[in-house]
């Protein structure tokens, strides 16, 4: 892949922010890739369409709408395009970008704003979001009285804090003094008609308090959209190839780990370094065997799916328990222990944290219809996994490493998580399996090969910084690199070792830093390793060091970040409101990353 030497001179009359976006997406693009922008670019100057005209990092003029979006997984952003299609129909002047790439300051020059975002974790905003959340939470935007907004939140009811950062995001406005134009959303898994339903309306609603005007788009929203396009996403995956599947930890680790590799010859899909990979899976046959015998169906029943049998393979979550299925349960059997239980908010949230449907049919026995139990059950849903290669290495190739998701219960049984169990045990080599890419721009590699990079992924968080690594190398990257990793033993877990050390050998690997936490009497995390190394890595943060993440979101990305702002507070000599800034300007700067799940 060819990378532009050297960025779009000051001289051109961008803002800085438009040369950022646009030295971003230029640097992705080959000579071929180039020539077809060039000339796409070339027939929108000509034809009068200001599509590509407007940043978001420009003030908005008066009486136009901004549709901002927070996406950790690409659902988000799908909603707020097609929101923005809706917008554009109507005529009005409409700007699409990411929180990531706004200025929060930017809000109070703004009319009308429709807000998209995604909610993960106990009850976090996506990455992409934080900082807008931040400010807004602390009161340093300021008063917002002009501002007409909406909010759509997307969640996961099976979680506790549902739809949380919508909610947050709604109130936090309407307390710096913004006029809500419509009520806010908070919409399950299922959200696509939902969510076309709101869009609409709320649209109509700033439509009636906006002259139209020439439909508009900024650079983050149409340049990216034009060259990223590809025939395969969620809704219509690549029938691909399974070509490799290897356990890489040892016969006594307590962790099943396995390398994959996926063939996607034929399929023109293009990936970066920090995607991440969907996988479409099918539920095991001996589970959905248990589902049916457990409720009194034979499988032959129809929906309108097809055969129920058939439906409960390909159409719906058998793996993922959500509390809406306990309390239809227990309205459906009239069972008095289950009522009991569905009454209680921390039993229901403890059972879906622990159990899957199964479980709940073997503890509450129910005979169902065909139709009670399809309605109970909520659709299937692909899983993502960062990738761990680069196309540069690779070529028509996609590798993951996958953690199989396996857990006893009370009885004795095991279960298993259903994409990770289907790819280890269930797919034969050469099978097909349903795949698409779910780009990341929030998780980059720097723009510039020179940049030194430190690398914090303890686990199958390790993956996109395999990719990083085959990326630096095809690049002949100057910048150091800096890898931090942690599993539990080193002669069981240390995933990828030759490989880490080919590097280390080459220079291309800078230091590593290893934490396996049960090789000694003190359990060792990387958070101590980042403490233990504290001056030096401030050393790297102050030479313009990019830091990344990937993994557990709810303990290890946590506690790296309470290690880091250590680091910062106690070698950088400030105090921790200052640590906490100085860590918002890299998050700003695009230099801290997170991909956490």
């Amino acid at each position: 892949m060819m990378q532009l030497t050297a960025p779009i001179p000051n001289i051109s009359p961008l803002s800085d922010e438009q040369q950022r976006q646009l030295n971003q997406v230029l640097s992705t693009l080959n000579t071929q890739q180039l020539a077809w922008v060039s000339g796409y670019l070339y027939g929108l100057s000509q034809s009068g369409i200001q599509s590509v005209a407007t940043s978001a990092a420009v003030a908005a003029p008066s009486g136009s709408l901004t549709i901002l979006y927070g996406s950790q997984t690409g659902n988000a952003k799908g909603v707020a395009s097609a929101i923005q299609a809706q917008a554009k129909a109507h005529g009005l002047p409409v700007t699409l970008i990411s929180m990531a790439d706004y200025k929060p300051k930017q809000l109070k020059k703004e009319s009308h704003l429709l807000v998209v975002v995604s909610t993960y974790g106990e009850g976090e905003p996506p990455e992409s979001a934080v900082d807008l959340f931040e400010q807004l939470k602390k009161g340093k935007i300021g008063k917002l009285e002009g501002l007409k907004f909406a909010v759509l939140g997307l969640g996961d009811s099976s979680y506790e804090f549902f739809c949380q950062t919508g909610k947050d995001f709604d109130d936090f406005l309407s307390k710096a003094g913004a006029e809500r134009i419509h009520e806010l959303a908070s919409l399950d898994v299922d959200y696509q008609e939902a969510a076309s339903a709101w869009g609409e309306q709320a649209v109509n609603a700033v439509a009636a308090t906006l002259s139209a005007g020439a439909a508009t788009a900024s650079v983050a929203g149409s340049v990216q959209q034009a060259v990223g396009h590809s025939q395969y996403h969620k809704e219509n995956p690549f029938p691909a190839r399974l070509s490799v599947n290897q356990k890489i930890t040892g016969r006594d680790s307590t962790k099943d780990i396995r390398h994959i590799e996926i063939n996607l010859e034929e399929s023109g899909i293009t990936y970066q370094p920090g995607d991440a990979l969907g996988i479409w899976f099918d539920n095991d046959a001996d589970l959905v065997g248990e589902v049916l015998a457990l409720t009194g169906l034979s499988g032959d029943e129809a929906t309108a799916q097809g055969p129920l049998r058939a439906a409960l393979t390909h159409h719906f979550e058998l793996t993922r328990l959500h509390g809406g299925f306990i309390t239809g349960l227990a309205d459906i059997s009239g069972n008095a222990a289950l009522k009991d239980l569905a009454g209680d908010k921390a039993q229901v949230n403890a059972l879906v944290a622990s159990a899957q449907v199964v479980d709940v049919l073997k503890r509450f026995p129910a005979t169902l219809t065909a139709e009670q139990l399809v309605k109970l059950l909520r659709p299937l849903t692909p899983r993502l996994y960062s990738i761990a290669s680069a196309q540069s290495e690779v070529e028509e190739e996609v590798h993951l490493t996958v953690g199989v998701v396996r857990y006893p219960q009370e009885d004795g049984t095991v279960r298993s998580g259903g994409a990770s169990s289907y790819l280890a045990d269930r797919l034969a080599e050469d099978a097909e399996v349903r795949v698409f890419v779910e780009h990341n721009d929030n998780f980059r590699l720097p723009a510039n090969p020179d940049t030194p990079v430190i690398m914090v992924g303890p686990g199958t968080g390790i993956a996109p910084f395999r990719a990083f690594m085959q990326e630096r190398e095809a690049q002949g990257a100057e910048g150091k690199n800096w890898l931090f990793f942690g599993n539990p033993h080193f002669t069981q877990d240390f995933l990828y070792q030759v490989e880490w050390q080919r590097y280390v050998k080459s220079g291309l690997l800078s230091k590593i830093s290893l934490a396996f936490s049960r090789d000694q009497a003190n359990k060792i995390y990387v958070q101590d390793r980042l403490r233990e190394a504290g001056l030096e890595l401030y050393q790297w943060l102050e030479a313009g060091a990019h830091f990344y993440v990937c993994g557990d979101a709810n303990h290890m990305a946590k506690d790296v970040q309470e290690a880091l702002l250590d680091v910062i507070s106690d070698h950088g000599h400030k105090s921790r409101e200052e640590a906490e800034e100085y860590l918002s300007e890299l998050r700003r700067a695009k230099r801290y990353q997170r991909d956490v799940y």
